[in-house]
């Protein structure tokens, strides 16, 4: 489990980091949203117990803060773990295209369902359409800019921890 405790850690960097840039962005009216990043590696690369843990830890995490009901980020991550873990032996887990590109849909997914759980609650859904695209485009640009960065942190933080990652063979 020290390599689900040394993922958590990062992901716990990864919403503090989120967090900041989206109050630096507030006055331009535009709200980044990373949820890809916090399944693709762990459903990629790590041991399925190890990797459920990080990412329902880091669901959690962004469940304490989000106006959904609390668990539905879990939820939504721990689903969206098993279904990359699942296909994970047909994809080039080892090159950082094939964990962006993972990482972009996973992020799609989660945008989509949770913003037409939201959009229920808006009184007016044609208005709030192009905002939710532009915040979507945002999303997926800056999660494509950082995921390689983000990539590498976490492969060096599970060599820190000696909780190597599984390794292709």
């Amino acid at each position: 489990m020290r390599g689900a405790l040394a993922l958590f850690l990062t992901l716990y960097l990864l919403h503090a980091l989120t967090a900041e840039a989206n109050n630096a962005l507030s006055g331009a009216h535009v709200w980044l949203f990373a949820g890809g990043l916090y399944v693709a590696y762990s459903a990629l690369m790590l041991p399925f117990r190890q990797g459920l843990a990080a990412t329902i830890l880091g669901g959690l995490l962004c469940d304490s803060l989000a106006p959904v009901a609390f668990g539905t980020h879990a939820a939504l991550f721990a689903t969206a773990h098993l279904v990359v873990y699942s296909v994970r032996e047909r994809l080039q887990r080892d090159e950082t295209a094939v964990r962006v590109a993972v990482a972009l849909l996973v992020n799609l997914a989660f945008y989509l369902a949770l913003s037409f759980a939201r959009l229920r609650l808006v009184p007016a859904t044609a208005t709030a359409l192009p905002r939710m695209l532009s915040d979507l485009a945002w999303s997926q640009a800056a999660l494509a800019l950082i995921a390689p960065w983000f990539f590498a942190l976490q492969v060096r933080t599970l060599e820190l921890a000696r909780a190597q990652p599984a390794r292709i063979a």
